[in-house]
């Protein structure tokens, strides 16, 4: 009977608290990294994509990355370069070296990935993950710092413009 009592008590307790949430709404709201940066005022989350990649790097039994914000303006200026000149193009703005060094991060390793179309970032960090070269940047051994940007242009050939840079400071 003692049994039987407690099971009804637990029973009770669990039709309670699930009735906790019923008054709430499902979220309607979008993961981040699902977000459409194709529309304008669209905004990338640079913690979300911090977070991606460095899970897709502590998965390969590397180190997380931090986003840094000289980083982040270098990776807007070259987003924007590429967009403002319709082009994919890493040297677009200069060699990476050179745009690194402008932006001020004193970097003792620095590789980048760009691309261009992806309107996600979930869809920018699979088209990165599966091509080896850029799989490779993102699993670069000894960087612990990044920025990224994603910029939308509407009347050109891909939309949107984006760029990763992966860091170690120097």
């Amino acid at each position: 009977m003692r049994r039987v009592a407690g099971a009804v008590a637990a029973l009770m307790a669990l039709a309670i608290l699930g009735g906790c949430g019923a008054d709430r709404a499902p979220s309607t709201e979008q993961p981040a990294f699902y977000v459409s940066m194709a529309a304008a005022g669209a905004r990338l989350d640079p913690a979300v994509a911090a977070s991606m990649i460095s899970g897709y790097r502590q998965n390969n039994g590397l180190g997380a990355v931090t986003v840094d914000p000289l980083l982040m303006k270098a990776a807007e200026a070259q987003s924007q370069a590429m967009a403002s000149r319709n082009k994919l193009d890493h040297n677009v703005a200069g060699t990476l070296d050179k745009r690194i060094k402008a932006s001020g991060f004193d970097a003792a390793k620095a590789v980048e990935n760009v691309s261009a179309g992806y309107h996600t970032l979930a869809e920018a960090f699979s088209g990165w993950r599966d091509s080896p070269p850029h799989r490779a940047n993102m699993l670069a051994t000894g960087v612990t710092k990044m920025g990224i940007a994603a910029t939308y242009v509407p009347n050109t050939k891909y939309k949107v413009f984006w760029t990763l840079i992966l860091a170690a400071p120097g």
